[in-house]
Parts: structure tokens; C-alpha cells; sequence
């Protein structure tokens, strides 16, 4: 797992740690039952404070997409299958409408207004 921070970005590290950590789950490249790395160990990499990698697990924890345990650290859920999943619907929705001659605004504006209809 290979986690990506801009510190030049306006999203908060820890948002950007937490999307980093979706992002591989949506690309299968973390999977259920792995153990992610400790937060000390990504806080040094990353030359973060501790407490900005813990947010971002927190996060995570509250999302379902890990399980913070005592002991084992954090633990990916089974709901790294569910992303993964979703990315390859996403992407071929993304085909579909691109070869509809849809624009990637319009799309998201249906998918925004399909999220709405619950």
C-alpha cells in the first residue's frame, strides 16, 4: 500500500490519508483482513503528526471500511470488496456515458440526483 499526501493541497491531510487508503481498496490493492501499516509507522513516512494518521482511521473506522482493534491495529472490513466492486460499476458507467457523448458534469449530476431519489 502506498499512501499519497500533497502538502500543497487544500483537503486536510488526514482526508487525504483516508481517501488514499479508499482509493486502494476501490483498486483491490487492500483487501479484507489485511492489517494496514500503524499509524506511527505512516506518521513517520509521511513526516505527519500521529494524531493526523489516527483521524484519518477514525474515518475509515467510521465509513466500515476498517475495524480499529486492540492490540491488531486496523483491519480492513469486508467492505474493501463492496469499493472494489463499485469501481468497476463506476467505470463502466463512465464508458457508457462517455460513448453516449455524455459529459462527466452531467454525469455526476445524475448520479447526484439518482442519490437523492432514496
Amino acid at each position: 500500500m502506498l499512501l499519497r499526501i500533497d502538502p500543497e493541497s487544500e483537503a486536510p491531510l488526514f482526508a487525504q490519508i483516508a481517501d488514499s487508503v479508499r482509493a486502494d481498496a476501490a483498486a483491490g490493492r487492500v483487501r479484507p483482513g489485511e492489517r494496514l501499516p500503524a499509524a506511527r509507522e505512516i506518521a513517520a513516512a509521511l513526516g505527519v503528526n500521529v494524531h493526523t494518521v489516527l483521524h484519518a482511521y477514525q474515518d475509515l473506522r467510521d465509513d466500515g471500511l476498517i475495524e480499529l482493534r486492540r492490540g491488531r491495529g486496523a483491519v480492513v472490513t469486508a467492505q474493501a470488496e463492496t469499493l472494489e466492486e463499485l469501481h468497476h460499476d463506476i467505470r463502466r458507467l463512465v464508458a457508457r456515458a462517455r460513448a453516449a457523448g455524455l459529459s462527466p458534469d452531467a454525469l455526476a449530476a445524475l448520479v447526484k440526483e439518482t442519490a437523492r431519489d432514496r
